[in-house]
């Protein structure tokens, strides 16, 4: 939640635009309906002086046509000439195809990657400041060099901000560090952990939330951030999985697990929350839930931020019914599979009310630390279900 007394204080920098890319469209849709509706409703203030007429949409027509070679053009139909432009794009989204001589493409991260600078460009020179909201930060698992390879995102983001971008608005970042690669540009990374919180206590209503009930685990040291936070706030234990990988073999471009080896104290009879920022092929998760079935877990419940399932859905089917897991909380951030919705083990974080909270602040150019760390609604969330 914004702070309110700022925000009524403060006047947009420029007009507010959302120039909302095809990949993302049905959940830039939402957050374009959450501004406007809180605007008309006063939970917001208006818009610049002199401009008291709060519209229907902020959208930006936009798009991105391709000729018969694959190659494509960006244009934004309408001027933005001094706005605040916020482009948003979801560069998973393998759904959305295109035709290379005839032959059906699915549209790739590259592809997507290249239609958000196209937009760009359109709007460098034009737009007062343009914004990048990017939920899955594009190639943010090539964060690192280890041997002679490429660093991908760290390039990526270079690129971004040579061409004009002020600001670049991501989500669970793999590496926040990778900011490192533009340190005097604008870069946050948002955690959805509150949506998180009230997702579970919304559709696990029997839950309970204390040391001895329930545990937070790891899946590896890279998701130790989140697990510790989470934790802390809901005063509860926490463990975590070390993954043994065998680095003298790469398999689809990484090394493989060897086993995953468990820190924590005792899960008998306990609830466990697996909280990491994306499940992909979900082969290390299922390893990490057979270990905690293993150790007696009651109930397993997996949190991510982004649900990619790139091997399709029939090994958490498989699973489900073998009861190593109960559900699977993910975000509306990035594409999900019509068919996931119909899973009677998913439950789905709406991001979409909260995006349109960091939109309107960073429109007002004031302190996004009121929405970037939750601590008090989550507090207040947790007492408010104790409390029932």
């Amino acid at each position: 939640m914004p702070d309110i007394n700022l925000l009524e204080r403060s006047v947009p920098v420029a007009p507010l635009r959302l120039a909302v890319l095809d990949s993302i469209k049905p959940f830039g849709e939402k957050v374009n309906d959450h501004i406007v509706n809180m605007r008309k409703e006063g939970v917001l203030p208006l818009t610049v002086p002199g401009n008291v007429d709060i519209p229907d949409s902020y959208f930006v027509s936009v798009s991105c046509p391709r000729f018969g070679t694959g190659e494509a053009k960006g244009t934004i139909k309408e001027s933005v000439r001094g706005c605040d432009l916020y482009i948003m794009t979801d560069i998973t989204n393998y759904s959305l195809t295109y035709t290379v001589n005839g032959y059906l493409n699915h549209m790739s991260p590259d592809d997507h990657f290249q239609d958000l600078k196209r937009i760009i460009a359109c709007a460098t020179g034009q737009a007062r400041r343009i914004n990048v909201i990017m939920p899955f930060l594009y190639e943010s698992r090539q964060h690192k060099r280890t041997q002679r390879e490429s660093l991908d995102c760290a390039s990526a983001l270079q690129e971004l901000i040579d061409m004009g971008v002020s600001n670049i608005i991501t989500f669970d970042a793999h590496d926040p560090r990778v900011q490192n690669a533009i340190p005097l540009s604008g870069f946050d990374s948002f955690s959805p952990s509150y949506q998180f919180v009230k997702a579970l206590l919304k559709n696990v209503d029997d839950i309970k939330v204390d040391s001895d009930h329930l545990m937070i685990i790891s899946p590896d040291e890279g998701a130790m951030q989140r697990a510790v936070y989470l934790a802390g706030i809901m005063k509860v234990d926490m463990g975590m999985f070390y993954k043994r990988r065998d680095y003298s073999v790469i398999v689809n471009g990484k090394n493989p697990i060897i086993s995953h080896e468990f820190l924590g104290s005792d899960l008998t009879g306990k609830d466990v929350v697996v909280v990491d920022d994306m499940i992909s092929s979900g082969g290390s998760m299922f390893d990490v839930a057979k270990q905690l079935k293993a150790r007696n877990a009651r109930r397993i419940i997996i949190m991510t931020t982004f649900g990619l399932f790139t091997d399709g859905l029939d090994k958490f089917d498989e699973f489900y019914s073998k009861g190593l897991f109960d559900k699977i909380i993910c975000t509306n951030l990035t594409y999900l599979p019509p068919e996931l919705k119909e899973r009677e083990y998913f439950i789905e974080a709406d991001m979409s009310k909260y995006t349109a909270y960091i939109i309107d602040t960073l429109n007002h150019n004031i302190p996004i630390s009121s929405v970037l760390t939750p601590d008090e609604k989550i507090h207040a969330l947790l007492d408010k279900y104790n409390n029932r």
